[in-house]
């Protein structure tokens, strides 16, 4: 080409090049990654599992932890501030950090407890739990996964045009928790209904009572905050005697001091630990089971429950 045409090319040339800068641009812009942050391994989990590769998710609290005493500390506030997207439980299941996100949420604009889909007609509201609904709503996973839809609006309120991607993996975790809780429902079966006292440290298993049909009795209430009376223990003792319950169940996230008391006053075992306001680490297996995912917890604290209580 001489210099005349390489001249007259130039127009065409440029346009070419404006033309790949917009289509990367566009390219660029369909596949960011999303900088959230999440309270609980459980919120954790469920936003990965819809955000998929569009998500860059930091969980503040891992395996063991409590969120009913759980305290921000100044890198978990960095972490807040710097995200670009947050969700948490909601329904003061973080009571400690209620007042941040609600500070954040008036200088923020994408921040949601994803239990803001669930109706609040399907939410427990126990007499012991004074005026609060209970929070430990993922222990129906037909409960749990109305909260995709807020975590599919809330990504898709940041990234419109991942909508569709964000809608499709919401739809495989639903269907994922559907099959979930059909398991779940034929597990349970497997104890007759005389069986099924679900006795553990405190109120976490309310929904998983209603959910799969057992009677579910907590030393403590709503929150961990609070410590076992003397009476109560005594009271629960005479309660297990008397029901002639076969196991009582420690929990994770809970020191297990009382149920082992209460186990060897009453005589009964200790038939296993449960997870209640944490899942296991990532990567734990038991049983076949990854304690460290949404499944396997459920898998895992419903197998040894049964398998307990035969």
């Amino acid at each position: 080409m001489n210099w005349k045409s390489l001249s007259n090319a130039g127009p065409l040339l440029s346009a070419m090049i404006l033309f790949c800068s917009l289509s990367l641009s566009g390219v660029a812009a369909e596949t960011r990654v999303i900088k959230v942050t999440t309270t609980t391994s459980m919120v954790t989990d469920l936003v990965k599992s819809v955000g998929g590769e569009r998500v860059a998710v930091q969980g503040l609290m891992g395996a063991g932890v409590d969120p009913h005493l759980y305290k921000a500390s100044a890198s978990d506030i960095t972490k807040l501030r710097r995200a670009e997207v947050i969700f948490y439980n909601g329904l003061l299941l973080e009571g400690k950090l209620q007042d941040v996100f609600s500070k954040m949420a008036r200088v923020k604009k994408h921040v949601y407890p994803i239990t803001e889909s669930i109706p609040e007609k399907e939410l427990l509201e126990p007499e012991s739990f004074g005026g609060h609904y209970d929070p430990h709503v993922w222990f129906d996973p037909t409960l749990w996964s109305k909260c995709v839809e807020t975590i599919v609006n809330g990504l898709s309120e940041f990234d419109p045009g991942s909508r569709d991607y964000f809608e499709k993996r919401g739809a495989t975790v639903r269907k994922s928790m559907s099959d979930l809780h059909q398991w779940a429902l034929k597990k349970a079966a497997e104890l007759p209904q005389e069986k099924r006292i679900l006795i553990t440290s405190h109120d976490a298993f309310n929904y998983f009572g209603r959910a799969y049909g057992f009677k579910v009795v907590g030393l403590q209430g709503i929150s961990t905050v609070e410590e076992a009376s003397l009476a109560s223990m005594t009271k629960l003792v005479d309660f297990v005697k008397e029901q002639k319950v076969k196991a009582l169940f420690v929990e994770s996230s809970v020191s297990p001091t009382a149920i082992k008391r209460i186990s060897q006053d009453a005589g009964v075992k200790v038939g296993g630990e449960l997870f209640s306001d944490a899942m296991g680490t990532p990567g734990q297996i038991e049983n076949g089971y990854d304690l460290g995912t949404y499944e396997g917890m459920i898998k895992h604290n419903l197998n040894t429950i049964v398998e307990a209580l035969k």
